[in-house]
């Protein structure tokens, strides 16, 4: 029910899963201070903008939109307008929004946006602009209350940061560095969020792998996913994203022992060509990643791994990239993300010479796409037949007629369910009576009883 004067607000994100945790938590934050969600942009009087950096594309999606708010402000001065988020950390966009927006009321960071309640009162109180921007040296937030878009799967951040500078990379200048959360918070979160009846959790972190290393003790993310891995009513616990040169013998034993950590890998490649990955600064080679996803397939049958890659890295040759392409056909991956390689100001690659006309890289680009499709397919086919685990997480969006969920290994679900019973949040068996690229289709066999995976079914 709306409070009585209660200022309505909105948040419009772009970016990754953190972006969108983030913005779970503030919302709960914001109501919990006597806010009012809106679903209606135009009679939000807070309009609050949650920015991404990795890409320019979505950075001038974010300014674009900032152009608009500006008329609505113009019309309405009483509209509060404030830009958080990895953007704002860009040298770049901060000058722009304290220069040139003046119509933005408060810039913040990514790690004092638990703070918004004050800065709020701030603009409304004092009439003043706010700029918080967050540095190394800010105390990570603690246990934060989140409005979780789902009813069924939740994420959960364990670690803030990166400390990897990847060439091409702005994430580690607009997030800082790297700093883990204490395992017994995220225990506690993840028991909390188990207890509410969420059955799975997704752990985020610029590089899960890395988690704990700032910690005292001889804590590491495989005693984290194994600590896990013990709450009641849990189902399943998956973790984005991890950095190959990390993933050691211990996490893939520690993952294979566990019953709960899903069988699926989403490890990034970037470029199958050591010479694009030396000046990529990933820290290993073509032979090293082959030699972990031989390691993984060996000791967890049945895994599903997926991987991102960027085609038209600076001074990428025809040579460079047909190993890309060989790489891809040795490892057979389930799915790739890929992308053509987009300029960060401020950042080495974006200095480098050699740069990848476009018309090359959208070449290599559908190039590329052509083959994963097809190993996709050639690998989802093997299905048609089996049985899946697979947790509902509602209605199809593009079906409301029936149902769909994921696999444990991360493979979308759609299938047929009883008229009148609602399989949200349920563990079923679906029989796979056919496969596409991006999608299962099937029919269900039964509805599991049990709150929590069993560890028979590895698909």
């Amino acid at each position: 029910m709306q409070q009585k004067d209660a200022k309505l607000f909105f948040i419009a994100t772009w970016g990754c899963q953190m972006n969108s945790h983030d913005s779970e938590i503030m919302r709960a934050i914001l109501e919990k201070n006597g806010y009012q969600w809106t679903e209606r942009q135009e009679e939000a009087d807070i309009f609050i903008l949650n920015t991404c950096s990795v890409r320019r594309h979505a950075e001038q999606r974010a300014i674009g939109f900032l152009g608009n708010l500006k008329n609505l402000k113009e019309r309405n001065p009483e509209l509060i307008i404030a830009v958080g988020g990895c953007a704002p950390q860009n040298p770049e966009v901060r000058e722009y929004l304290e220069k040139k927006a003046p119509h933005v009321d408060i810039i913040f960071g990514t790690r004092n946006y638990h703070r918004l309640p004050e800065f709020l009162n701030r603009v409304m109180v004092k009439r003043s602009r706010v700029i918080a921007l967050d540095g190394e040296d800010e105390d990570l937030p603690g246990l934060l209350p989140a409005h979780h878009t789902s009813t069924v799967k939740a994420y959960v951040t364990i670690m803030y940061g990166c400390n990897n500078f990847c060439s091409y990379c702005i994430v580690p200048y607009t997030r800082g560095r790297e700093k883990s959360r204490p395992l017994e918070e995220i225990y506690q979160e993840v028991q909390e969020l188990a207890a509410k009846g969420y059955k799975e959790v997704m752990l985020l972190g610029q590089n899960v792998n890395s988690y704990g290393k700032d910690l005292p003790g001889a804590i590491n993310f495989a005693k984290l996913l194994a600590h896990l891995d013990k709450i009641p009513g849990l189902a399943r616990i998956r973790y984005m994203t991890s950095h190959p040169r990390d993933f050691d013998d211990e996490l893939i034993e520690t993952i294979a022992a566990t019953r709960k950590v899903c069988e699926h890998f989403h490890l990034p490649l970037q470029a199958g060509s050591n010479r694009i990955l030396q000046l990529m600064n990933r820290g290993y080679t073509r032979e090293k990643y082959i030699q972990l996803t031989d390691k993984i397939k060996n000791k967890i049958p049945g895994a599903s791994i997926t991987t991102d890659i960027i085609v038209g890295f600076p001074g990428e040759t025809e040579d460079d990239f047909l190993d890309t392409l060989d790489l891809v056909q040795t490892v057979r991956f389930d799915a790739a993300y890929t992308f053509m390689y987009s300029p960060r100001r401020g950042t080495p690659a974006a200095e480098m010479e050699n740069q990848v006309p476009s018309e090359i890289k959208k070449d290599r680009l559908n190039r590329l796409v052509d083959v994963q499709n097809r190993i996709t397919l050639e690998k989802n086919k093997l299905l048609e037949d089996h049985v899946v685990e697979v947790l509902v997480e509602g209605r199809s969006k593009n079906n409301p007629e029936r149902w769909s969920g994921r696999t444990r290994t991360n493979k979308i679900v759609v299938f047929e369910g009883e008229e009148n019973e609602d399989l949200t949040g349920q563990i079923v068996e679906i029989v796979i009576s056919c496969a596409q690229t991006w999608t299962l289709f099937g029919t269900l066999k039964t509805v599991s009883a049990k709150k929590e995976s069993s560890s028979q079914s590895r698909i």
